[in-house]
């Protein structure tokens, strides 16, 4: 059956295609993607930043997934006892900044004129030390933090695992799980009306492309840099020296042989631009020392 340029068969049906894509398709997922976007946005207290966090994940929800999370670690991986030396020292550096996190939430959230959240309320805080070759850290949704043993002779001293480790329990604090998540629905609305457009592999991998590098990369660098900031003030708030963080991430980029994605690839910033903006951010920081860093705040119950 001939059709004619316009997609019209010989029996006067109307396909509405053009170019092999059902356009009606994209415009009403665009609308409905615009609608969730619009939805589900917010302003962080404590970054000043709108944010996109679905309002059906709330932070029991998250709490419930890194719990989950960390019991699947733990099965994997081999965590030190209690009671050796570095599972002490990484201990106290929790305390020491868990103790400041009330404060250091409510000192933030003022300069942007807002109330903090303090989702930590409902933490269960817990750190293990796990043995591994990497050199990492992270902090769970809900409070369950680690630190791998490979790390240690990166970080060197106390104060700049307190860097480290302040940087986790920032991205914990600040919800990032949760926009991660909202970030893969969107992915997903954008596949799923991909798929049913019509698109073939190659226009769908164009398009995915396009998104990651213009918004899922950015936003994740974004979110480091964020936890950056909060981390470098909690790090001082607890008495550790925030000019630790600038030998750190220069290790640390020695320590990765220097031979990372460009920036524009990668979820994280580069190392450069990385100790840039915490050189900028060092009076801030030295700030918080001076207001928050007392000898009462440096002990706190055990996490």
């Amino acid at each position: 059956m001939r059709q004619d340029p316009f997609g019209n068969g010989g029996q006067g049906g109307v396909r509405r295609r053009v170019g092999g894509l059902r356009w009606w398709v994209l415009i009403a997922f665009a609308l409905y993607a615009g609608w969730y976007w619009l939805s589900n946005r917010s302003t962080d207290a404590l970054t000043g930043e709108t944010v996109l966090i679905d309002k059906n994940i709330s932070p029991e929800d998250e709490k419930a997934l890194g719990l989950q999370a960390y019991d699947e670690i733990l099965q994997q991986e081999r965590p030190l006892p209690a009671d050796s030396e570095i599972s002490r020292q990484v201990r106290e550096i929790a305390q020491r900044l868990i103790a400041k996190v009330p404060e250091v939430e409510d000192a933030l959230a003022a300069e942007n004129n807002m109330t903090a959240p303090h989702v930590e309320r409902a933490f269960e805080w817990d750190v293990r030390v796990l043995d591994s070759e990497q050199a990492n850290a992270f902090c769970l949704p809900g409070g369950k933090m680690a630190v791998y043993t490979g790390l240690v002779p990166v970080a060197q001293n106390a104060d700049a695992m307190a860097v480290v480790m302040g940087h986790e329990i920032s991205h914990a604090l600040l919800r990032h799980g949760a926009q991660r998540m909202t970030e893969q629905k969107l992915a997903q609305i954008g596949q799923a009306a991909g798929a049913m457009s019509g698109m073939d592999a190659q226009q769908m991998q164009a398009v995915m492309s396009v998104y990651g590098y213009g918004r899922a990369l950015p936003y994740a660098r974004k979110q480091e840099s964020q936890a950056d900031e909060m981390g470098l003030m909690l790090a001082a708030a607890a008495c550790y020296d925030p000019n630790a963080a600038i030998p750190l991430w220069e290790r640390m980029e020695q320590a990765s042989g220097g031979s990372g994605q460009p920036e524009f690839a990668s979820t994280h910033p580069d190392p450069g631009t990385r100790i840039e903006r915490l050189k900028a951010l060092m009076p801030k920081a030295l700030q918080y020392r001076a207001r928050f860093c007392s000898a009462s705040g440096t002990a706190a119950a055990a996490p």
